[in-house]
């Protein structure tokens, strides 16, 4: 009796949980899609993937953001191209170990 009553409680979280976790899993996948590049931003992106993709794998890697010069970056960020590639200064800098 206690194991079917076991069987029964666990079914029934398991039940209740489901729709809340599946509901957190779309949620989650949801803001990973980007809006669809203008015109006007595929172009910028071009020029500068020309202009600064030295290794010709069409991104700006990390080095590569880094010799930009100030004006460029400037148009990307106001192209709306920037976002999610700046980390705040010193992030990847490791603590001093004692």
């Amino acid at each position: 009796m206690k194991k079917l009553l076991t069987l029964a409680l666990g079914i029934s979280l398991l039940g209740g949980l489901t729709p809340a976790l599946l509901r957190a899993a779309d949620a989650d996948s949801g803001n990973k899609k980007r809006p669809k590049a203008t015109e006007e931003q595929r172009k910028l992106r071009k020029e500068l993937l020309e202009k600064y993709d030295t290794n010709k794998d069409h991104k700006l890697d990390k080095e590569e953001r880094a010799k930009m010069s100030k004006e460029d970056q400037e148009k990307l960020e106001k192209a709306g191209l920037a976002g999610g590639h700046k980390k705040h200064e010193g992030a990847d800098k490791k603590a001093p170990s004692k």
